[in-house]
């Protein structure tokens, strides 16, 4: 069921098909589908307004011969943050909060898009983001992964600080014992913003913090913009290298 608020949101995917990692990884085939088209469908499932933001004319044709929405942005963005707003800022229609979906996320599910709506309730939020809970099946080892970024909030279920490295330290307990006796939340790379917001975050400079870490959303807490989290029990699959292509290919839709 899609969400209803006075807001009106927009969804926008960006897909660059000069990956460094994975060329040309929008259009590889999943069960019949390009990746681009089931991460459009499964979006368009909890919201109406759904568009590809793409530098690469073959994005941009695939996108249109499944009956998607698409716009060209330009090849020199250096974040899909920039690409999300270069898009958005070409619509002819008029949306209050621009919902920012990764591109080689198959596999998210409407409840999270969903989920991230219900932050806009708070007339105060200006920026939302997804975090799931660690559980005591995934061991330290997981929650140590540097690729797993970290994050800890205030009572307002507003970020406090995301991080690379396990927040908060647990002193004076084994690591191994660390999830038994703190709660501790993974964060999920999907993004919503007001859309003034956004067009302010695309002008700031990078921050010594998300320098240090690697995490855009730092630069975006150190000038002072709040960051509403919503949570979830999914976890979702993103396709970064073939290699995770293969691992997912037996996942069903």
């Amino acid at each position: 069921m899609k969400s209803k608020t006075a807001l009106r949101f927009v969804a926008i995917i960006p897909a660059r098909f000069a990956s460094t990692r994975f060329p040309g990884k929008p259009l590889v085939d999943i069960g019949g589908k390009s990746m681009i088209q089931r991460v459009y469908e499964q979006v368009s499932k909890a919201i109406n307004d759904v568009y590809v933001a793409t530098d690469n004319q073959r994005i941009f044709d695939a996108v249109l011969d499944f009956g998607g929405k698409v716009v060209m942005t330009s090849d020199q963005h250096k974040s899909g943050t920039d690409r999300c707003y270069e898009a958005f800022s070409k619509l002819d229609e008029k949306f209050d909060v621009v919902i920012n979906v990764q591109g080689d996320e198959p596999f998210i599910q409407p409840e999270q898009i969903i989920e991230l709506i219900k932050c806009f309730e708070d007339a105060q939020t200006q920026i939302a983001t997804l975090a799931k809970f660690f559980t005591e099946k995934d061991g330290y080892e997981v929650l140590h992964n540097p690729n797993s970024p970290k994050l800890v909030i205030n009572k307002r279920n507003e970020a406090m600080y995301f991080s690379r490295s396990v927040i908060p330290y647990l002193r004076g307990v084994d690591t191994e014992n660390w999830i038994n006796n703190q709660a501790y939340l993974k964060h999920i790379g999907i993004y919503a913003y007001k859309a003034e917001v956004l067009r302010d975050l695309t002008l700031l400079e990078q921050s010594p913090l998300e320098i240090a870490e690697s995490l855009e959303q730092l630069r975006w807490l150190e000038n002072g913009y709040r960051i509403k989290v919503g949570f979830t029990d999914v976890e979702t699959v993103g396709i970064d290298t073939p290699e995770d292509l293969e691992k997912v290919k037996g996942l069903l839709f």
